[in-house]
């Protein structure tokens, strides 16, 4: 467990320093549609973090750091709860 944490710890000290970086230029499917002239529809749904931000913080580089630190640590506790409920030693058979 320390193992993880410690692995947790990590990633989010990666994003603090690479996510502001990576957000400024668009990703693949966004540079192809920049590429061809696709106009971007209305979305039904903005999600929870409509472009890789949080829209109630007003600071752009804080709200992508932010936005990139809630979704990479449900990622991360979703996987580990994942991986501790399958490889159950009693399990039921």
């Amino acid at each position: 467990m320390k193992k993880s944490i410690a692995a947790f710890i990590l990633i989010l000290a990666f994003l603090a320093i690479f996510i502001p970086i990576a957000s400024i230029n668009p990703d693949g499917l966004e540079k192809v549609a920049q590429t061809f002239g696709a106009k971007e529809q209305k979305p039904i749904w903005d999600g929870l973090m409509n472009d890789y931000s949080l829209s109630i913080i007003g600071n752009s580089y804080i709200s992508t750091l932010l936005a990139g630190i809630v979704g990479t640590t449900i990622v991360f506790f979703s996987a580990l709860i994942l991986s501790k409920t399958l490889t159950s030693k009693k399990r039921k058979t």
